[in-house]
């Protein structure tokens, strides 16, 4: 009895005692500390699927053909089982999709074969439309990852490995000793019958390539690249890479993406059909170089010889307020919302500005009406500036940029290059990291070498920041290691906590001047606002003056930070190096923390799912859908006949029915006369009796 007193009295202690600050921050790495690709976390877990993440339902060689490809509007639902973060990821992922192929995505309304996103046991897909109905696609715990899910949607949408190409081993060489037994069979090629590469070549880079380390036996690699210097290259899990996209694009015959509207870094002398105005005091003109500066455009950093362009207004020259008008190529929106993105180079005066504005054309404004949108100004810098400008607009546009001479002496002017319009959503905050390489020479691994972002503030009003990890933890060196902190903040005594359902996004840009072709790397985590640290059992997600320890901002401010979630395997350094992450020897970190809580239900509520398969337990044409995970069938019925029974096996008929009811009305005529009859012959009798009885009562007196 003493034992369950004491134990009562720790819980109710626990519960009622107000939670403690930490001694420090801590953090949460949510990978564990470890790189996991999509097959050592199906691995773990016990897994045998085909390649390690493919779900067969049937013989590979008919996957090819019309009848396996999804409409170019693929149907889904997001099952409730799935974790709050893999819900978001999983949209964020559909707007990859939907920015640089023509697949879109859209909530199932009851069609007949449907994607169904669920937490299962790790992350795997069928390959195709396979035409079941309801066709499963896991995303399981550490599933969570932008690639991860693009590379199983990749699958559903008709892919395969890029290694089980039949060309293959002119660029591979699969080292089959160094493979576990009995998976020998996941390194199988096939014939041009069984997988169309359609005519693209092989791709190292490809986001559906295995690893080096897919399925060894012990430290050794299993696949060598024929080519030594993409050996760190296969198995990258950060986006689409070029040719993922073209194959995509060939095999649902795309000539354009949904949501990518314009790319522009002036390298042709058209510079892609922007126009200047007529009703400015000066002109955009199209340099390589200026004297103040810059001196080389943005696209190439001045590294291919007779090119790199850029547009330079000249502010050295003319009176204040001279104005130079760009306007972009006509742009028709199908969205209702745009992110506008480019660099800009000010080497003028911080009284010169950039206007943004949009000229809209309507029915009843058939010229054309001038919105203002932006003003951009700042002191001059010695390098390209990235900027992001949200647009609304709804009919035909034109993009409009003007220049706008300030008050002062300016040597130079301003420059825009590496234009990109899209309709996305524009990141809601921009770090910028310079001297990147001198950070990567000089910081060491672990605490010691954590760099701080500035302080930012969500949509919701939360205060966060992001730490960076330049050169790894001391446990995982040579990698990236990011992390999301709650701070103390302006708002906190008028917001809810433990915050609830925000969704962080923490993105390293590649910087390749065509939005469609960038292959950022970015990682996700949302506040569960459930969540408790280990081991102070404090909510991770509490007010940071609770459960963060002292911090000190640049200026000497003291904040207090929340424990940070993230990874310390976000990117290794061979991979950073392999793209445009690092230009002018800068990094960008695009940040949103944005509120997700109206994902937490998901699954509609919708007629019974259809459900067609090779054994179907209906007969007789019956169609069996699932209800309540149970399949039940529906009967198919005529003008004057249906079938009726459990699997549709009795026919009913409107002839067998009429015999039914005549005979139903037959016999129940018959008993009913027998009824009447009966009690007729009864009161009668009755009658009889009764009179017999009083004469002899009589005749007695």
């Amino acid at each position: 009895a003493s034992c369950i007193s004491l134990s009562a009295f720790l819980i109710i202690s626990f519960f009622l005692s107000p939670p403690q600050p930490a001694p420090e921050t801590t953090e949460i790495d949510v990978d564990g500390g470890i790189d996991q690709d999509i097959f050592d976390i199906n691995e773990a877990l016990g897994l045998d699927l085909f390649e390690g993440d493919i779900k067969l339902l049937v013989d590979r060689n008919s996957i090819i053909g019309d009848n396996y490809r999804w409409p170019h509007v693929v149907p889904y639902v997001l099952e409730d089982s799935l974790e709050m973060n893999a819900k978001g990821v999983i949209l964020k992922a559909f707007e990859q999709y939907r920015l640089k192929t023509c697949i879109d995505f859209k909530p199932w309304e009851g069609e007949k074969n449907y994607i169904s996103v669920f937490k299962g046991s790790g992350c795997w897909s069928s390959v195709g439309n396979m035409q079941v109905g309801l066709q499963q696609l896991s995303i399981g715990a550490n599933c969570d990852r932008i690639a991860t899910v693009q590379h199983e949607f990749l699958h559903a949408l008709g892919f395969w490995h890029e290694q089980s190409r039949s060309d293959r081993d002119d660029y591979v060489t699969i080292v089959w000793d160094r493979i576990q037994s009995g998976r020998e069979h996941n390194f199988n090629k096939y014939d041009d019958k069984r997988s169309d590469f359609l005519n693209v070549p092989y791709d190292y880079n490809s986001v559906m390539h295995y690893s080096k380390t897919a399925f060894r036996n012990g430290t050794e690699p299993t696949i060598l690249t024929n080519i030594p210097d993409f050996i760190d290259v296969i198995g990258q899990r950060m986006d689409f890479s070029e040719y993922d996209l073209q194959k995509l694009n060939r095999l649902y015959n795309c000539t354009s993406s949904l949501s990518f509207m314009d790319t522009c870094s002036f390298e042709l002398e058209n510079i892609c059909g922007m126009i200047q105005s007529s009703d400015d005091n000066s002109d955009w003109q199209r340099l390589s170089q200026v004297p103040a500066g810059p001196n080389t455009d943005h696209t190439n950093m001045g590294e291919c010889k007779d090119s790199g362009y850029f547009m330079h207004f000249d502010t050295s020259a003319g009176g204040e307020g001279s104005t130079a008008v760009l306007e972009s190529r006509l742009l028709y929106p199908k969205r209702g919302f745009q992110c506008l993105q480019f660099y800009l180079y000010n080497s003028g005066n911080e009284n010169d500005r950039l206007n943004v504005w949009v000229r809209e054309y309507t029915s009843a404004n058939p010229n054309g009406t001038l919105r203002f949108i932006k003003e951009i100004k700042g002191s001059p810098e010695t390098y390209w500036q990235l900027h992001h400008v949200s647009l609304n607009v709804t009919s035909k546009f034109r993009v409009v940029f003007q220049g706008v001479r300030g008050s002062g002496l300016s040597n130079g002017g301003l420059s825009i290059d590496d234009i990109n319009l899209s309709e996305t959503q524009c990141p809601h905050h921009v770090w910028h990291i310079r001297n990147f390489t001198h950070l990567l020479n000089t910081s060491p691994a672990g605490k010691g070498g954590i760099i701080y972002s500035p302080p930012f503030y969500s949509s919701e009003g939360y205060a966060f920041q992001v730490s960076l990890y330049v050169n790894g933890t001391t446990d995982n060196p040579f990698n990236l290691g990011i992390y999301l902190s709650l701070i103390s903040g302006a708002n906190d005594d008028h917001l809810k906590w433990p915050c609830p359902w925000q969704q962080g996004t923490m993105i390293l840009l590649d910087q390749h001047p065509d939005i469609r072709q960038q292959m950022s790397n970015q990682r996700s985590v949302t506040t569960d606002p459930q969540k408790f640290s280990e081991p102070s059992l404090n909510y991770t997600w509490d007010r940071p003056d609770k459960v963060g320890s002292e911090a000190t901002f640049p200026n000497g401010t003291k904040y207090m930070r929340g424990p940070g979630v993230g990874t310390s395997a976000f990117l290794t350094h061979e991979r950073l190096r392999s793209r445009n992450f690092i230009k002018e020897d800068g990094v960008y970190i695009l940040l949103t923390v944005e509120d997700i809580s109206h994902l937490l239900s998901t699954q509609p509520r919708l007629p019974p799912t259809l459900v067609t398969t090779t054994n179907n337990p209906c007969a007789n044409d019956g169609v069996c859908v699932m209800v309540n995970r149970a399949p039940v069938c529906r009967c198919p019925a005529g003008d004057n006949w249906w079938y009726m029974g459990e699997k549709c096996e009795r026919k009913g008929s409107t002839q067998e029915n009429t015999v039914i009811a005549v005979s139903s009305t037959i016999t129940v005529f018959v008993v009913m006369l027998i009824v009447t009859i009966t009690t007729a012959v009864c009161l009668k009798k009755k009658y009889k009796e009764g009179k017999e009885n009083k004469e002899s009562v009589t005749l007695e007196e």
